[in-house]
């Protein structure tokens, strides 16, 4: 299992384009103590992670729990597209919500699959077809050895790795540096967050946990609404 596992590492196919093209000019939002704790440094982390400047991300995109508007089976995640959220279900209508950065038109994946494994700081190699595209990638190419972890990886401080029918879709619910890029469409096809909120996912979310990408926006509409934490 562990061989097999990180042969399908080597594959991930997470990036983004030139960070000077993607990043935007964001307005401050007011001061939040509930949303600083959240973002806050995690100093203990293999590689430090830096305090994310929450005010400069739109609320809506911060880590919340709310009504859930899935209609999945509690213990589901539900990738929104048309949203740019991340859900996991709870018992009792609830989900904890997260703003995340998608796939440009042409390289997103949707439907169903499985959260085959996870791992922390992982190594990110992008796959041939990536490096035809972006031939600056090839020295982390699988010959290379790969990207190492840390602050500057794609796959930022934790991957969750989506199969599907037993394979490897190449695509992954990875953490990344990129703050501003969440809530827009730019990376390769995979789905991005902040790296605080990988880590709070990742110890939320068990091998084998189904997952969905889909449009929610085709669905009858429901009123999101922020509720309590479960214990």
């Amino acid at each position: 299992m562990a061989g097999s596992g990180a042969a399908a590492m080597t594959l991930a196919g997470c990036a983004t384009q030139n960070r000077a093209e993607i990043k935007p000019v964001v307005q401050s939002m007011p001061e939040n103590p509930e949303a600083a704790l959240l973002y806050a440094a995690k100093p203990d982390e293999q590689f430090p992670l830096p305090a994310i400047p929450y005010q400069k991300v739109p609320a809506r995109f911060h880590r919340q729990m709310v009504v859930d508007p899935t209609g999945e089976a509690p213990g589901t995640l539900v990738v929104d597209t048309g949203g740019h959220f991340l859900y996991y279900t709870y018992p009792g209508g609830q989900a904890m919500r997260y703003g995340v950065g998608l796939g440009r038109a042409g390289f997103a994946w949707a439907g169903r699959g499985v959260i085959q494994y996870k791992r922390k700081w992982p190594r990110w190699t992008p796959p041939d077809e990536m490096i035809g595209r972006q031939p600056e990638l090839a020295k982390y190419g699988s010959d290379m050895g790969g990207m190492p972890p840390g602050l500057d990886n794609p796959l930022g401080a934790r991957a969750l790795y989506i199969f599907q029918n037993g394979e490897d879709t190449l695509y992954r619910v990875h953490g990344s540096p990129e703050w501003w890029s969440i809530g827009k469409s730019v990376s390769s096809g995979c789905v991005r967050m902040i790296n605080q909120d990988v880590v709070d996912l990742f110890d939320r979310v068990p091998n084998k946990t189904p997952i969905l990408v889909t449009d929610l926006s085709a669905r009858p509409a429901v009123v999101d609404e922020i509720v309590a934490s479960p214990e």
